[in-house]
């Protein structure tokens, strides 16, 4: 199989057909043989009913219904993991991105690219103040914070070589923050201008409660890919600086009690500074049993800590 689309979607019903419309009008033309792998996260609207019937009317539909709602993330891995074709291209179900962007994102990654993202050029011009600056702040963080200097990781439109998406391993909300953990695996990571277009139907899956699961992971993202397997300069930085701290306010409480004659009974800053020093304690402890779990995980699967892009 050349190409797999998949398509990761939730109570999208109303979208779907004119989707495949869209899909199959597009495919059509490449010259590749696709497939379009459907992977419905436990939808409860009669997804599965318009569905199936497209499934029987195209014989390039796959379906993989998914036992319960478990989240855009585990829709998507799922997808890329059961995908056939060597290059494979997300894209949300909502008629938010545009099939005929798909070309593009192909030319591009054959280019010598492992994954190309979309980037929502002219989203939220009419909503500027509300959506459009706090979305460009977001992506400003998430690159500067990860390294990968990209304009739209929440587009979920992009484009892969089958290598890549396959060794990826996806959690929590971290479909986001998917050309950083492949820049962790070595990939070449381009980005193009796509398409926006307002959903069709239905309502937007998107909450508060999102974006705070979506800055949680961010930190698991940045720490994973920097120091899953070094903790101890995480922790151990931390109770470097919080013990040292104490150890200097404990030695200057000392010498203004044995020097000054200071008293120290009722200097709640005594307290406060032993704290320090046993906290900071606990942190440098905490960074040497990570070190521990680290080298378990690692040697007792014979998991490598690097990835060979190639082997001559």
């Amino acid at each position: 199989m050349d190409l797999s689309v998949v398509v990761p979607l939730f109570n999208e019903r109303a979208c779907l057909v004119p989707l495949h419309q869209e899909l199959d009008g597009v495919l059509g033309t490449l010259g590749r043989t696709y497939e379009i792998l459907f992977v419905d996260d436990g939808s409860t609207d009669g997804s599965d009913r318009v569905l199936r019937d497209l499934k029987a009317a195209d014989q390039h539909i796959r379906v993989i219904r998914l036992a319960r709602n478990s989240g855009q993330t585990a829709a998507l891995a799922c997808g890329l993991k059961r995908a056939s074709g060597e290059v494979i291209v997300a894209l949300d179900a909502d008629g938010e991105n545009d099939p005929r962007d798909i070309p593009r994102l192909l030319a591009k990654l054959d280019q010598g690219y492992d994954l190309v993202s979309g980037w929502r050029e002219h989203r939220w011009q009419s909503a500027k103040f509300t959506r459009r600056f706090p979305s460009q702040a977001a992506n400003s963080l998430i690159s500067y914070t990860t390294g990968v200097q990209l304009h739209d990781y929440g587009c979920t439109l992009k484009a892969y070589r089958r290598a890549i998406a396959q060794q990826m391993m996806l959690y929590g909300e971290m479909h986001r923050f998917v050309p950083a953990i492949a820049a962790e695996l070595g990939a070449q990571i381009a980005e193009v201008p796509v398409n926006f277009r307002p959903r069709r139907a239905g309502v937007s899956k998107y909450g508060i409660g999102r974006v705070v699961r979506t800055f949680l992971d961010l930190i698991t993202v940045v720490f994973l890919s920097s120091y899953a397997t070094r903790p101890i300069q995480v922790f151990g930085s931390i109770g470097l600086l919080l013990g040292g701290v104490g150890v200097l306010w404990t030695t200057t409480l000392v010498f203004e009690k044995m020097a000054l004659g200071h008293a120290l009974a009722n200097r709640p800053a005594l307290l406060l500074a032993v704290l320090l020093v046993v906290v900071g304690v606990q942190f440098i402890s905490l960074g040497l049993l990570g070190e521990m779990i680290a080298r378990t995980y690692h040697e007792s699967q014979n998991k490598p800590i690097y990835t060979i892009k190639e082997e001559f």
